[in-house]
């Protein structure tokens, strides 16, 4: 997107001072800087040394705060980290503007390969969803298991409520609507988005609806705010529309990792019928379908998510020698994840880097 496409306000400002991004209890902030990339990391300490690496990618729009839910309820089986894709959160844009599947793809295997954390259990959401299939069909040295949480895999009837998104990649169109929408207040686009995130928002807190206020305010200060936005809509519309042994499809169909699928029967980004489509691609997958979600299962149901995340687990971990005659402990499934929320499950058996600490 050229710079005519921005609003004149953002299109050439310096960066202005804003104010810093929240952190949950227990979590610190760091900045990796790469060559032409740098980005923030989200981290809880490990509850131990020799815990398994993971890494949660979040969707367009987002940041390594979507994981702040589930990442603590994963304290004593994971080592967390949450990334800031490039342009999004607290981290800058990229110095080649690219923001495509490929390119987001790029800098977390690049993050992987300069920190040596690699094999992770790899979480991704929407966006982060794509992103994660890319890297674990591309790279399955880097991925012990893929979560993903409604996956933006290309869909030949999008949802309506996705078409606004999908016309961000139009040129023009991100400027026309930020100037339509300059006198819009933080709280009426983060209930615009919670609306349209969520399949409740009223599950939403009072102090979390106030805490994203505070980030959409941030976020709105940054002068390349609406060409991450664009850019990244842009990639995931290419994708939908790039074929062949780099289609996304495809490449699901080459994940080796086992992969657990999760998907909100009130999504209106991601449609729950893509549920069926996606457990039949990934040749190692489990389905966790929970009928009241919406986009982002890991805010709303951390729990459920986190305990068919443990089952995934428990299903590969292995098996400790047994005593002739012993019987077999099978494990827990994910139906038992939340009594208050209904959940289905199925298998498909086919099936150089400098560090800046915050806290």
């Amino acid at each position: 997107m050229s710079s005519t496409d921005l609003p004149e306000s953002t299109a050439a400002a310096p960066l202005p001072m804003v104010s810093t991004v929240r952190v949950a209890e227990g979590e610190e902030l760091r900045t990796v800087s790469l060559p032409g990339l740098t980005l923030n990391v989200r981290s809880r300490p490990p509850a131990r040394q020799d815990l398994p690496p993971a890494l949660y990618v979040h969707g367009l729009g987002g940041s390594s705060q979507n994981w702040s839910a589930l990442m603590p309820l994963l304290d004593g089986v994971v080592a967390g980290e949450a990334v800031d894709l490039p342009g999004f959160g607290d981290s800058p844009p990229p110095e080649d503007g690219n923001y495509s599947i490929t390119g987001h793809a790029r800098a977390v295997i690049r993050h992987l390969d300069a920190a040596g954390r690699g094999p992770v259990h790899l979480f991704g959401n929407s966006l982060g969803g794509a992103v994660s299939t890319r890297v674990a069909a591309v790279r399955p040295d880097l991925v012990r298991t893929l979560t993903l949480v409604s996956p933006a895999l290309p869909e030949l009837r999008v949802q309506r409520a996705a078409i606004p998104t999908g016309l961000l990649a139009i040129p023009g169109v991100a400027g026309l609507f930020a100037k339509l929408s300059r006198d819009w207040t933080a709280e009426q686009r983060t209930r615009s988005v919670t609306g349209l995130c969520y399949g409740d928002p009223a599950q939403v807190t009072e102090e979390g609806f106030r805490a994203a206020v505070d980030e959409m305010e941030r976020r709105l200060q940054l002068p390349y705010f609406w060409e991450a936005m664009t850019r990244s809509a842009r990639g995931i519309v290419d994708a939908y529309t790039l074929g062949g042994q780099h289609g996304l499809w495809k490449q699901a169909e080459r994940v080796l990792a086992p992969t657990l699928l999760v998907y909100g029967g009130r999504d209106q980004l991601v449609s729950f019928r893509m549920a069926r489509r996606a457990s039949a691609a990934f040749r190692d997958s489990r389905l966790l379908a929970l009928p009241d979600a919406g986009h982002v299962a890991m805010m709303e149901y951390p729990e459920a998510v986190a305990e068919a995340f443990l089952d995934l687990v428990r299903e590969h971990r292995p098996a400790p020698a047994r005593t002739s005659g012993e019987p077999h402990a099978p494990g827990r499934t994910a139906a038992h994840a939340d009594p208050h929320t209904e959940t289905r499950t199925e298998s498909n058996t086919e099936a150089h880097t400098h560090t800046e600490t915050r806290s």
